[in-house]
C-alpha cells in the first residue's frame, strides 16, 4: 500500500495504491473497474488522481531546499481534469501548442505557470503567449528569436525567452523517435551556435533573455546522459550572463522514464536529483523541470473488452473493441504495454491482441501470453496514462474514447466519449464556393 496523502481538496486522507487486485478484480485505487466499464462503456481511458499526487510528491521532495519548479509536459496528457490535479499540487505546465496554451487557461493555470516550448511556432501562437503573459517562451532557431521580436515589438511589450540548448550528447532511449538531445535533431541551438544567439539577442530591442535549458528526450533511467550535459548546459549558461543578460532560470526539461515491462526499473530519482541539484546551486538559478510521462503514464490504464477470439494459420487472437486509434504506441514505437484480465481467469494462452482497425499494424501485442479470456471479459492496458489520448485520432471514422477520473473510492467522468454526430459536426454546413 503506498503512503497516504491528502485528496484534492486537502480533507480527505486517501490512498496512493494506483492498480491493485482486490478479491481476483483489478481496482483503480478503490474502484473496481468493472464498475467503471458497466457506467461508462469501453475503450475508456482510466486515470488514478493519487497515483499522479504521489508522483509528483516524489519529485518535488528529491529537490526540496534549491528553488525550482515543477512543469508538467501537457503534451502527455492534457484532459482538463488532470491538469487540474496537477494545478492542485503548485504544478506549472510545459506546452507546445496555442492549443495546449488554451487548455492550460481553461483548467486555472495563470500565464506566468507557462513555459511555451516547440520548434514551429507561429505568427499567431507567439502573440497569443505574449497576451497570456507566460513565464518563459523557449527558442530553437534564431530565426524566431527575429519573429517574436517582431511581435512583440508591435504589441509593446517585452517578451521573456530562453534558449533551448541542444547539448549532443548520446542518449539511450527505447526508440530512435524519443531522442532530442543528439546531434542533427531539430530540436534546440546546436551548442557551437549558442554564443552567437546569444551576443544577437543583445541588439534586439523586444526580447529579453531570462533563462537557458535543454530537454534530452524521453524514457532516460538515470543520470548518466545528465553528467555529460549539464557542463554544457553551464558553459552557455556562464557566457550569457558574462554578456550581460538577465537570466534567472536554468531547465533541464524532462524525460524521466517509468518502467513498461516487469524486468525495467523506474527512474532512480535520487541520482537525478543529486546531478541536478548540484548544477542547480552551482549557479544559483531557479530550477525548471518539465516532466510529463513520469507524473501520470503509471496513472493509466486503456480499458477495453474482448470482442472475438480468433484462431488463424496456427496463431490465436484476441480482438478487442480498443484499437490503434485509440492507443497508437505499440503501432507507432513498438511499445509495450502490460495487458492484464481485469477479472481473474484460469489458464493461458499464448495469442496476438488486436483492434478492429483496417490495418495490420492494429495491435497492442504480439505473440504475448495471456490469461484465457473470451469474448465480454475486461482487459486493461496498463501504463496508458501518458501519450494515450493525447495521441488519439478518429481513424476508421471511430469517436474517441471516454477519459475517467477516480480518486480514492468514487470516479467521475472526465472526457465525454465521442458520439456519431461528433464526427461530421465540423463538415455539415454548406458548401461555401469562392472564385479563384
Amino acid at each position: 500500500m503506498g503512503p497516504v496523502l491528502l485528496s484534492a481538496e486537502g480533507k480527505v486522507p486517501v490512498t496512493s495504491a494506483g492498480y491493485e487486485t482486490v478479491d481476483g478484480v483489478l481496482h483503480a485505487d478503490r474502484v473496481p473497474l468493472p464498475a467503471i466499464a458497466a457506467a461508462v462503456g469501453t475503450p475508456s481511458y482510466v486515470y488514478s488522481a493519487n497515483t499522479i499526487r504521489e508522483r509528483f510528491r516524489r519529485l518535488d521532495e528529491a529537490f526540496a531546499g534549491i528553488p525550482h519548479h515543477i512543469h508538467f509536459a501537457v503534451k502527455a496528457n492534457s484532459n482538463l481534469h488532470v491538469l487540474r490535479v496537477l494545478r492542485s499540487l503548485g504544478a506549472g505546465v510545459d506546452i507546445v501548442s496555442g492549443g495546449e496554451l488554451y487548455r492550460a487557461l481553461e483548467a486555472g493555470f495563470s500565464g506566468g505557470d507557462v513555459v511555451f516550448s516547440g520548434v514551429g511556432k507561429t505568427v499567431e501562437e507567439i502573440a497569443q503567449a505574449l497576451d497570456a503573459g507566460v513565464q518563459l517562451i523557449n527558442v530553437e532557431s534564431e530565426a524566431e528569436v527575429v519573429v517574436i521580436d517582431m511581435v512583440a515589438g508591435q504589441k509593446g511589450v517585452k517578451a521573456p525567452i530562453a534558449i533551448r540548448v541542444n547539448p549532443e550528447v548520446t542518449v539511450e532511449t527505447p526508440h530512435e523517435y524519443i531522442k532530442t538531445g543528439e546531434k542533427g535533431q531539430k530540436f534546440g541551438i546546436p551548442r557551437d551556435d549558442v554564443s552567437r544567439l546569444v551576443d544577437c539577442i543583445l541588439d534586439l530591442p523586444n526580447v529579453e533573455l531570462r533563462g537557458l535549458g535543454m530537454h534530452l528526450g524521453s524514457q532516460i533511467g538515470n543520470a548518466d546522459p545528465l553528467r555529460d550535459a549539464l557542463p554544457r548546459l553551464l558553459s552557455a549558461i556562464a557566457y550569457a550572463r558574462q554578456a550581460g543578460h538577465p537570466i534567472a532560470f536554468m531547465d533541464v526539461g524532462g524525460g524521466l522514464s517509468v518502467p513498461y515491462e516487469a524486468h525495467e526499473m523506474p527512474a532512480d530519482i535520487d541520482d537525478y536529483a543529486r546531478v541536478v541539484r548540484a548544477a542547480a546551486q552551482e549557479t544559483g538559478l531557479t530550477l525548471l523541470l518539465e516532466p510529463g510521462r513520469y507524473l501520470v503514464a503509471e496513472s493509466g490504464v486503456l480499458l477495453t473488452s474482448v470482442l472475438y477470439r480468433k484462431h488463424a494459420a496456427g496463431k490465436d487472437f484476441v480482438v478487442t473493441d480498443a484499437g490503434m486509434s485509440d492507443l497508437i504506441r505499440p503501432a507507432l514505437y513498438h511499445a509495450y504495454h502490460g495487458i492484464e484480465a481485469v477479472t481473474a481467469t484460469s489458464g493461458t494462452i499464448t495469442a496476438d491482441v488486436v483492434g478492429p482497425i483496417c490495418e495490420s499494424g492494429d495491435f497492442f501485442a504480439k505473440a504475448r501470453t495471456l490469461p484465457d479470456v473470451k469474448a465480454g471479459d475486461l482487459l486493461a492496458v496498463r501504463t496508458a496514462g501518458a501519450y494515450g489520448f493525447t495521441m488519439a485520432s478518429n481513424y476508421n471514422s471511430r469517436p474517441r474514447p471516454a477519459e475517467v477520473l477516480v480518486d480514492g473510492d468514487q470516479f467521475a467522468i472526465a472526457g465525454a466519449r465521442e458520439q456519431l454526430d461528433d464526427l461530421v459536426r465540423l463538415e455539415r454546413a454548406p458548401l461555401q464556393w469562392r472564385p479563384a
